[in-house]
């Protein structure tokens, strides 16, 4: 038997317009590559201070109110985090569920042996606030209400700072997926009355996947401290503090150094762009591909009341083969979409975010989606 070692790897390069990842600054992937330091090392600590204070800055978090750092997993360690930390059997959660990732906050609630109330609404729809509040008003011992603010599988934003105000002043906590809409559109999470958010860090903050960025409010975190029996280890709020923000750290888990470098890198290109100014180029892409998409008699899912500028579900037309043309895209043009998931109606995922939210990125996009189009593959006949 001959062993033979496989070649060195050779990526080719992708437009990344789907739902995530998305393509990264040429800074950020120089940032990935920086020598690689332990975490334990003293020049560490200061990168990950200054790395916790740029995340607090962008999801608008007050420097009194909590915490804010990033776990060392991709955005469903964020979710889970959370619910294990404030959620314990026989809690009752109210969930606001119009897609997929609501559907996964259910699940994980569930396997936590929570009492789930799911507040539904069809897929494209914002969840009613008044729904929420009126599930609330039925269950006033509710531990947590949480709703994805921006659902990557529809395209929808939900409206925190209508929720929020008419939280205020509610012992229920309430938590946000901000997955999708972190460095895209506005996220204020003290002026929201948000207890737990959490994030990713390969959308719109436009850094490579690997980091769930995570903040806390200082009423969760004075409930996660008073906690006797924490559910997790590794997904521990309090241990997670304990290494990034507490001087001297104590270890917790070997940090992958060369993420925290990106996603430094990545922030500071937030920050020095500027939120309002990130904020409106999202907005001005997002439109101009969803203008582009309806002069094109192209039918978007989410209610336009409702639509997020950085994901835009676009709805197949009937006899056309999605999939296909999601293949044609990938392998004759080199442009990744995205494809609807598990119990969506079939569409595609367009997603300008982060570097890749701009015009020229649009118009590559459509040029190649005419292309396409022209000669579409179809579903065979029934």
């Amino acid at each position: 038997m001959t062993n033979s070692t496989p070649a060195s790897l050779n990526v080719e390069p992708r437009l990344l317009c789907g739902p995530g990842p998305a393509n990264i600054s040429p800074d950020v992937l120089a940032a990935l590559s920086k020598p690689l330091l332990g975490h334990l090392d003293p020049d560490m600590y200061e990168i990950l201070t200054e790395l916790a204070g740029m995340l607090g800055a962008v999801y608008q978090r007050d420097e009194n109110d909590g915490i804010t750092l990033p776990i060392s997993a991709t955005g469903t360690s964020g979710m889970e985090a959370g619910i294990a930390a404030l959620v314990d059997p026989d809690s009752t959660v109210i969930i606001g569920v119009n897609g997929y990732f609501g559907r996964r906050l259910v699940e994980i609630a569930n396997r936590y042996h929570a009492n789930v109330v799911a507040v539904e609404a069809d897929w494209g729809q914002a969840v009613s606030n008044d729904a929420l509040m009126e599930a609330l008003a039925e269950n006033p011992d509710a531990r947590l209400m949480a709703v994805v603010h921006a659902e990557t599988s529809s395209g929808v934003r939900h409206d925190f700072a209508e929720l929020g105000d008419a939280m205020r002043d509610n012992d229920t906590f309430l938590m946000a997926d901000c997955v999708t809409s972190l460095g895209g559109i506005e996220v204020a999470l003290s002026d929201w009355g948000v207890d737990y958010a959490y994030s990713c860090s390969q959308k719109c903050i436009a850094m490579s996947p690997g980091m769930a960025p995570i903040s806390i409010s200082q009423r969760a975190l004075e409930f996660m401290r008073g906690h006797e029996k924490p559910n997790t280890f590794y997904l521990d709020p309090q241990l997670l503090e304990a290494y990034w923000l507490t001087r001297p750290p104590a270890y917790h888990h070997t940090l992958p150094s060369p993420l925290v470098f990106g996603l430094h890198e990545a922030l500071r290109e937030v920050l020095t762009e500027g939120l309002e100014a990130r904020w409106a180029r999202h907005a001005e892409a997002g439109a101009y591909l969803q203008s582009a998409m309806a002069e094109r008699n192209m039918e978007l899912l989410a209610d336009p009341a409702h639509q997020l500028p950085q994901l835009t579900a676009v709805l197949v037309p009937e006899g056309i083969d999605g999939a296909g043309v999601q293949k044609r895209l990938l392998r004759e043009h080199g442009i990744e979409i995205g494809g609807g998931l598990p119990g969506a109606p079939a569409m595609w995922r367009f997603g300008l975010m982060g570097y890749n939210a701009n015009i020229e990125t649009a118009d590559k996009v459509l040029a190649a989606f005419d292309t396409v189009m022209a000669d579409a593959p179809t579903l065979a006949a029934a």
